[in-house]
């Protein structure tokens, strides 16, 4: 037999058993707990959507599945770490279009969304919505917010889950297209500056509805309008951007789940699986919708190219905005 024949029947040889092991890996799995990285600081949007979804899981797999928050520059400290985790089925990312941003905005990312990461499913894709401190901002509407952001040039700041992050570049677009000029003011996470927010230290946060809704029910926040191309069920009275007056203003803060290059496709088709099942449950459906996002139904392939498109989405506006970051 000829040396070339010889090594492509080795090769495939190896391809079928290395098949057969992560078809039998998958039977088995799991075999412990899961952990899901959070690259945000706990209260976000990002926890969330990912504690229901891990509390569901939990049942399902009779195995537990584990938050661990990391948070820091944007998400990019947990993306980083997520992507050098041990590819075996037993860490997963929870990660956002923060990151789809990321890599327009920081030059010397150790990491690479597309190329150091399978995608594995879509998991929710809140609206953006532009809340305010009531007790500071006296506007009523996104009109009167607006004209008072106008006379007002600089004097007023907004905060964001982090540099580089959805809160930050939905800022910048409200910004290109009121043509106004409000100070970012980063944070750690959703979580850290909706409470910021709350206590009046920052007047204004274009947040993702998923870590508005609860301040927003209870008063503590005022919803003057929602990025998105139609209303949300869960608050039939506010507008869209659109009807308030702020054609364009479209943005939608989405999480999906990731798991590290090379982790073994019957693991994943699984864990697919796993997802599918569970955001179809009550209890999930029922927070999804509390928190304003639809349950899509995006997994695999056509998930990965969904953040390629939103990466070319993203540089636009960071080129625009002028936005750089170290």
């Amino acid at each position: 037999m000829k040396p070339r024949v010889v090594g492509y029947a080795l090769f495939t040889l190896l391809a079928v058993v290395s098949a057969m092991a992560g078809q039998a890996q998958a039977q088995t799995w799991p075999e412990k707990p899961i952990t899901f990285i959070v690259p945000f600081a706990a209260g976000g949007g990002t926890d969330a959507f990912a504690r229901p979804l891990a509390a569901q899981l939990d049942t399902q797999l009779g195995k537990r599945v584990l938050i661990e928050n990391r948070a820091g520059a944007g998400g990019t400290v947990g993306a980083s770490l997520a992507s050098k985790a041990a590819p075996d089925g037993y860490t997963f990312f929870m990660g956002a279009a923060h990151h789809a941003i990321a890599p327009s905005l920081y030059p010397n990312l150790d990491y690479n969304i597309e190329k150091d990461f399978i995608a594995v499913a879509l998991i929710a894709r809140p609206p953006q919505v532009v809340v305010v401190n009531p007790d500071k901002v006296a506007a009523k509407t996104l009109a009167e917010f607006i004209a008072y952001a106008k006379a007002n040039p600089g004097k007023l700041n907004y905060g964001s889950a982090g540099a580089g992050t959805t809160h930050h570049l939905a800022g910048e677009l409200f910004k290109i297209l009121t043509k106004t000029s409000i100070q970012h003011v980063p944070y750690r996470g959703a979580g850290p500056a909706m409470q910021d927010l709350i206590a009046g230290h920052v007047p204004v946060v274009f947040d993702g509805l998923g870590s508005s809704a609860g301040p927003i029910r209870a008063g503590q926040l005022r919803a003057l309008a929602v990025a998105a191309p139609k209303r949300v069920p869960a608050f039939p009275d506010l507008p869209t951007a659109a009807e308030a007056g702020l054609a364009g203003y479209e943005v939608s803060t989405w999480y999906g789940l990731f798991a590290p290059k090379n982790t073994p496709p019957a693991i994943v088709d699984q864990m697919i699986k796993e997802l599918q099942k569970a955001m179809q449950t009550p209890a999930v459906k029922e927070a999804w919708e509390r928190n304003g996002s639809d349950v899509p139904d995006v997994t695999g392939p056509a998930f990965a190219k969904m953040v390629s498109v939103e990466i070319e989405r993203w540089r636009k506006v960071a080129t625009e905005a002028n936005v750089k970051l170290d």
